[in-house]
């Protein structure tokens, strides 16, 4: 890492050390208790600000495969109080529902050969009621381009990040959204025939996707197996304003029963 002296290397890899050793509670006292250093220096050196993503970004070039995805999802915090920055409601996945309490945003670089992901950074959520949600998340985003670009150009987020708004943010910093969409999206096939000559627009939509039984006619087969059948085509999404590419998966599940999913990859 640039711009980094070595007290400050010394320091940053001894705290690291205690905190994989010290059992129970760690705090300045405990640090200051097992540590080299006296609790005072803890408390001034943990003031100043470490560029942990660069950290964690050198770490993955160094012990990954090569071939990486960033993945990008908020976790929900339980914590009581009133007066904590950015406290709130917020999505519990595990509970289904929101409840009062913190939110971080986890910034992740899957190793797609090794099937593992290495943890870049956790960004506490501190949106307002001036910015939305969806604008603080693209914020975040955009900040990091040039850190997570450096790894990969395909962004992960689940069903919820398919948004408009999300969506042309992640665009302008040259990333390309991987995401599911919603079971209801609402997409039109792209017209393949030759102009008919006659006045007026040239036709640009030829009907409406079903998104449980897709007409594979218009699909391109990318993979079949036993248990997978994979279709891919580029479809018009009427939310998102644009052209975009879609893989449909038809999994087989036990009692022959199917589950239908369409993810979409929103390419610039």
């Amino acid at each position: 890492m640039s711009n980094i002296h070595n007290w400050r290397k010394e320091f940053v890899t001894e705290t690291l050390i205690l905190f994989l050793c010290i059992k129970g509670r760690i705090n300045f006292l405990q640090l200051g208790r097992f540590g080299e250093h006296k609790e005072q220096r803890y408390r001034q050196q943990f003031e100043k600000p470490f560029d942990f993503l660069t950290f964690n970004n050198e770490l993955t070039l160094s012990h990954g495969s090569g071939r990486y995805a960033i993945a990008f999802d908020p976790s929900y915090i339980s914590k009581a109080g009133k007066h904590t920055p950015g406290i709130g409601y917020f999505w519990s996945g595990c509970a289904n529902r929101t409840k009062w309490g913190l939110e971080i945003g986890g910034l992740a670089a899957i190793d797609i050969d090794n099937h593992t992901a290495f943890h870049l950074e956790a960004i506490q959520t501190l949106a307002d009621k001036e910015q939305s949600l969806s604008g603080w998340y693209a914020d975040v985003i955009s900040k990091r381009k040039t850190q997570l670009l450096e790894l990969s150009n395909n962004l992960v987020a689940d069903a919820w990040f398919a948004k408009r708004s999300f969506v042309d943010r992640v665009i302008k910093t040259d990333m390309h959204l991987i995401s599911r969409l919603r079971d209801d999206a609402d997409l039109l096939h792209l017209h393949q025939g030759k102009p008919t000559g006659k006045r007026g627009r040239p036709k640009k939509y030829d009907g409406k996707v079903d998104n449980t039984n897709v007409d594979i006619n218009r699909f391109t087969l990318i993979s079949k197996e036993d248990q997978a059948t994979i279709h891919s085509a580029i479809v018009y999404s009427k939310s998102l304003k644009r052209n975009i590419k879609v893989v449909h998966f038809i999994v087989m599940r036990m009692e022959n029963k199917t589950i239908n999913c369409i993810f979409q990859l929103i390419q610039t």
